[in-house]
C-alpha cells in the first residue's frame, strides 16, 4: 500500500493501519500534545494525542519535510 491508497481510507481504516502494521519510530512532547511517528510501508504517518484530554486529535501521513524533520536531533540553525 502506498501513501495516496492509505489517504482515500477511511479515518478509521488508517488508524488500523498504522496500530497493526506500522512501525513505531519516535515520539516529541510538545507541552501537553505528544507526536508519534509511525513508519508505514514507504510513508511516514504522524499520530497527534493530546495528553490533557487523553485523546488522539489527528494524524497526518506524509513522504519527506518539515513534519519528519523535527524528529531529526540535528539543529535547524545549519
Amino acid at each position: 500500500m502506498g501513501i495516496y491508497e492509505f489517504n482515500v481510507l477511511s479515518e478509521q481504516n488508517q488508524y488500523d493501519i498504522v496500530f497493526t502494521k506500522g512501525t513505531f519510530v519516535d515520539s516529541i512532547q510538545n507541552g501537553n500534545v505528544k507526536f508519534v511517528l509511525y513508519s508505514v510501508h514507504m510513508f511516514w504517518v504522524e499520530i497527534i494525542y493530546e495528553e490533557s484530554i487523553n485523546k488522539i486529535s489527528g494524524l497526518k501521513s506524509f513522504l519527506t519535510g518539515e513534519i519528519l524533520n523535527k524528529y531529526s536531533n540535528v539543529p535547524n540553525n545549519f
